[in-house]
């Protein structure tokens, strides 16, 4: 009897972890890892208001736990709300460049409840430029 308990048991447990490993969780995805502005001149700086899109393709709700901009960059808003397996969310930034010769690098940090990556990187870049006269 005790044999047939052991056995159910461990059966039970070996089910069990199959069914927990093909489960994926939250996964978090950006649209684009990167922003390159290319070139840009000091008299035609590009709009400061970004949009960051992402989608969770896992199979459980994905939740933003904080999102950091480095130096001269802003958060203005990101989802508060689980994103559903599926679904799009959008992060808002608006980074200040001001008009001089500068290299435009900034980064926004995403961390999330996604179990294989906790922490998401999108990268800003670009150069700012005198017009050759």
């Amino acid at each position: 009897m005790r044999k047939q308990v052991f056995i159910t048991l461990l059966f039970s447990i070996f089910f069990l972890s199959a069914l927990k490993a093909g489960a994926n969780g939250p996964q978090f995805k950006f649209a684009n890892t990167r922003l390159d502005f290319g070139t840009v001149y000091t008299d035609q700086l590009p709009d400061n208001k970004i949009k960051i899109e992402f989608t969770n393709t896992g199979d459980a709700p994905l939740i933003l736990s904080q999102v950091r901009a480095c130096c001269g960059t802003k958060v203005e808003s990101w989802p508060s709300e689980p994103i559903l397996p599926g679904e799009k969310g959008e992060i808002n930034i608006e980074i200040r460049l001001v008009p001089r010769p500068q290299r435009i690098s900034r980064t926004v940090i995403v961390s999330s409840n996604d179990p294989k990556n906790p922490t998401s990187i999108f990268r800003i870049m670009g150069e700012v430029v005198e017009k050759a006269q």
